[in-house]
């Protein structure tokens, strides 16, 4: 890296989805690659994987060299690394030359949040590698670019008076302060584990397939941006993305799983601007990895400086694997702690005498798996698929009541499902204002308590430094005040009066309200779209600002040479040595994974009385409204009523703020495989 000083955000590293698009581009496509191997159909519909679906050693070196012998050829040194499908970092290259950092911007000019500011090269990578293995499943294969697509103001990006896109704050999901995700000691272990920068939309980031299921992630970080495609309909040469296409040949995804065969809201969504035919190298004649001249690396609380072999995804050791127990007929799975133990098997709730029993928190998710058995995917093939979702029960402490999930669901569901099932429990309590109002600080005396205290970093590897400005302060109540000004309610968050969905809590973060109506003011929990970018959102970003923060200096404390290790100060405050952060990314006990806001949740009533939340995630918004909300009237009719979903009158689409109802839930037409019924959630 040089003396130039590094303008750095303690917390960047953290969070950021970022999506690239317009890398820096060099090098010339030479047509010497072999068109793409395997078939164009897998055939595979969620039974491939075995207990040898996995990458080994021999499979990570060839991803690597494959990779470095493109970056080689492009005149772009790259970190590479390598994940299998639950997030166990398997390998981090460096050749030599390779940029220590890159800079987060979303190309609009944006000041704020995370813009303009530097990350370690080596977390960008794995942010984009987790991203291609967490998306995808045997049903679709999405890659970090898909991921720039459907984030973004507008679906699609550049389509002005759209809405946005319908995975709209996914990016700040499997951050490294969740409570739910698994933490790198040595070697593997069972997932899901977190992402440095939770998901990425930075072309460079591929899954990668082997007979027909996906066994892994590669990302790459060459050309010194982390960013987003703000305009998906042209086609760009992004450095990056030839450097991981190139390191996934061999175990490309099946052509019929690909992203650019499968469409979502009749949008046909995007998968890669480059193919193999376009490299400038053949990887097929890549020298083999004993002869890189580059090294591999040690992340702090990643992995070592070392190749290792993946885990199988379904077996015990991956942390995914069939129930035995709970949940019979329904083809489901569960969360495993690596040695046969479920990790959320149903329990009663911890909130007093209303509290959901043991039989309602089993029930209901019987329900709601055997909705999501019976409903046909959105974003999955073959047409005609099942939906592959996760579902998570909380209670309104945020306690994890259950978790499981139905066959092949991809791996990003799993966080994603319990921080929605956490924000509608939330959101709808009446302890929403006072827990935001006293949120406590990542550390006293250093930040602002129930606060984001954005920040600056000076950074220098010469001197060993790096010294953190606070330039700012958003403070979490004032998001309360916009709300209740906004919806005429003077005690919302304040009295339980309102149930939220995120659906419901959605409309209201994003830069416009209604969603997509261009020039209208934003949501209350949102920026205005000249302030606003995926980089600085508002209050989502805001709640785990600070952790993030926490992360990125425990990183640079702890960072191998030649970035680190950095002494890290914070204003006049010279940290210690730091732990890593704690697995509470917002301070707030009942949101220790951050919360979402796109649909799939709802909340959980015994009578008038909110008794928990229940998430989804997995194939496709509109059947993760469905799941939810279907599954827990079906369980309100088989246990006789005792719960239910919210009182129609209470339901958040009764408001019309700005002359405009949010709303509730929005449920697929004609949804299930084995009837026509249609307007199923209807009336209820």
């Amino acid at each position: 890296m040089g003396r130039p000083q590094i303008r750095w955000l303690a917390l960047a590293s953290a969070l950021a989805l970022a999506a690239c698009g317009g890398g820096s581009n060099s090098g010339s496509s030479t047509g010497t690659a072999p068109p793409p191997a395997g078939t164009p159909d897998s055939g595979c519909t969620g039974s491939c994987a075995t207990a040898q679906s996995l990458l080994t050693v021999g499979d990570v070196q060839t991803v690597i060299a494959q990779a470095a012998n493109e970056a080689q050829a492009q005149g772009k040194p790259a970190v590479i690394a390598v994940v299998d499908r639950v997030g166990n970092v398997l390998a981090v290259y460096r050749m030599t030359g390779a940029p220590l950092t890159v800079t987060i911007t979303s190309q609009r000019g944006v000041v704020g949040g995370l813009e303009n500011l530097a990350v370690p090269s080596e977390l960008a990578a794995i942010a984009k590698a987790i991203t291609g293995a967490y998306l995808s499943s045997e049903g679709n294969a999405f890659s970090s670019r898909t991921a720039s697509q459907i984030v973004q103001q507008h679906f699609n990006p550049g389509d002005l008076g759209t809405p946005s896109g319908p995975l709209f704050g996914v990016q700040f999901s499997q951050l490294p302060c969740s409570d739910l995700s698994t933490r790198f000691t040595h070697g593997t272990g069972p997932g899901p584990h977190r992402s440095p920068l939770g998901l990425s939309a930075d072309p460079g980031g591929f899954p990668l397939y082997k007979s027909g299921t996906p066994v892994g992630g590669i990302g790459v970080a060459a050309d010194g941006v982390y960013g987003l495609d703000p305009e998906v309909m042209d086609r760009d040469r992004d450095v990056d993305e030839y450097i991981a296409m190139a390191g996934t040949y061999g175990f490309g995804a099946p052509l019929d799983r690909r992203a650019d065969r499968i469409t979502a809201g009749g949008i046909t969504l995007r998968f890669s601007d480059v193919d193999y035919a376009d490299l400038a190298a053949n990887p097929a004649s890549a020298p083999p990895y004993a002869a890189l001249t580059g090294s591999l690396i040690a992340v702090p609380g990643y992995a070592d400086a070392t190749i290792l072999a993946g885990t199988a995804f379904g077996q015990t050791a991956s942390g995914y694997r069939p129930d035995t127990a709970f949940y019979p007929g329904l083809d489901a799975f569960v969360l495993d702690d690596g040695t046969g133990n479920n990790r959320y098997p149903p329990i009663a709730g911890t909130d007093g005498g209303n509290a959901l029993t043991v039989t309602e928190v089993q029930t209901l998710m019987q329900q709601a798996l055997a909705v999501a058995n019976r409903a046909r995917a959105q974003i999955r093939n073959p047409v005609g698929s099942q939906a592959r979702v996760t579902v998570s029960i909380v209670d309104t402490n945020g306690v994890v009541l259950a978790l499981a999930r139905t066959r092949d669901a991809p791996v990003f569901g799993t966080d994603v499902s319990l921080q929605k099932a956490r924000t509608a429990a939330f959101n709808s309590g009446a302890y929403a204002a006072s827990d935001l109002a006293n949120a406590a600080s990542a550390a006293a005396g250093v930040f602002t308590p129930a606060a984001a205290d954005y920040l600056a970093a000076s950074i220098d590897p010469n001197a060993h430094t790096a010294k953190f400005t606070v330039l700012g302060t958003s403070h979490l109540g004032d998001y309360v005040t916009r709300l209740r000004a906004f919806l005429g309610l003077p005690n919302a968050l304040g009295d339980g009066a309102v149930a939220f969905t995120d659906r419901a809590g959605g409309n209201l973060a994003r830069p416009f309200y209604p969603d997509g109506i261009d020039g209208d003011p934003p949501g209350p929990f949102s920026y205005p779209l000249a302030q606003w970018s995926p980089f600085n959102v508002g209050q989502q970003l805001d709640l785990v600002y600070n952790r993030l923060a926490f992360h990125v200096a425990f990183y640079l404390q702890n960072a191998p040479a030649p970035l680190g290790p950095l002494t890290v100060s914070v204003g006049n405050v010279t940290l210690p040595a730091l732990p890593d952060v704690a697995q509470n990314c917002t301070g707030i006990a009942r949101l220790p994974n951050g919360i979402q806001i796109f649909p799939g949740s709802v909340p959980i009533y015994r009578g008038s009385t909110l008794v928990g939340g229940i998430g989804v995630s997995g194939d496709g918004v509109d059947q993760d409204d469905m799941v939810s909300f279907l599954g827990l009237y079906n369980a309100g009719l088989k246990l006789g009523g005792s719960i239910a979903n919210a009182p129609p009158a209470m339901r958040a689409d009764q408001l019309a703020p700005q002359g405009s109802h949010l709303r509730y839930v929005e449920c697929p037409q004609a949804p299930f495989l084995d009837t026509n019924d249609a307007n199923v959630c209807d009336g209820k």
